[in-house]
């Protein structure tokens, strides 16, 4: 049974910046070297929203139109380790944030759903207000 766990959420003013992190744990012997993450978000009576995901090689990575350009996505395999780095933040970016994973490993053109993942977070809020 694979773990992860959000942290880094808060308070921020618009226009300021936070990075979140996902720390994955396992049995013994786990290497998140092949798993595919994602981010989403939440407002609360709404869908998970999809922000980023990538893939097991760092070779696609893919972001959302809301956030294209001011979040970034990377990942620290030794440490089993996933950030979200989120620039120029905006009162829009206000939600619950979940990374999620999968040992897929790969995917296309667009990221997998949060139902195609076979682990979630618990979550960690971010607001964004003045």
């Amino acid at each position: 049974q694979v773990q992860l766990v959000e942290s880094g959420g808060g308070l921020v003013q618009p226009g300021g910046s936070l990075t979140l992190s996902c720390a994955a744990s396992a049995t013994s012997g786990f290497t998140l070297d092949y798993y595919t993450i994602g981010w989403f978000r939440q407002i609360p009576g709404q869908e998970h929203e999809g922000v980023a995901c990538i893939d097991s090689l760092d070779r696609n990575i893919i972001y959302s139109d809301s956030v294209k350009r001011r979040f970034t996505i990377s990942r620290d395999n030794a440490k089993k380790m996933v950030h979200l780095h989120m620039n120029s933040l905006k009162p829009e970016d206000t939600a619950i944030y979940y990374c999620a994973g999968d040992p897929g490993g790969r995917f296309g053109s667009s990221c997998p759903t949060w139902y195609d993942y076979g682990y979630w977070g618990q979550g960690t809020q971010v607001t964004v207000s003045s």
